[in-house]
């Protein structure tokens, strides 16, 4: 699974950072997810912040990915730093 959502950006507004959660047999890098992304997309939509989660994304009872949830997971990154 997948989420990409938009974080806050000092001069930009907001910049894409994606959220993956990877199978159990499955390894890559940041860079590698971003290069593969860049091959297919547009530069401004290449996430520029990478978290891989270890759970499964939060979804709501219909089955949809929560990005409010998934937000303030980078804001707490911010905060952080």
């Amino acid at each position: 699974d997948a989420a990409l959502v938009g974080v806050p950006h000092r001069i930009l507004g907001e910049e894409p950072a994606a959220v993956v959660t990877l199978k159990p047999d499955c390894t890559t890098t940041e860079q590698e997810l971003r290069a593969h992304v860049a091959a297919r997309l547009a530069a401004f939509k290449v996430p520029v912040k990478i978290l891989f989660a270890s759970e499964t994304l939060p979804r709501n009872a219909n089955g949809k990915i929560m990005k409010s949830e998934l937000k303030k997971l980078f804001e707490g990154q911010a905060a952080s730093a």
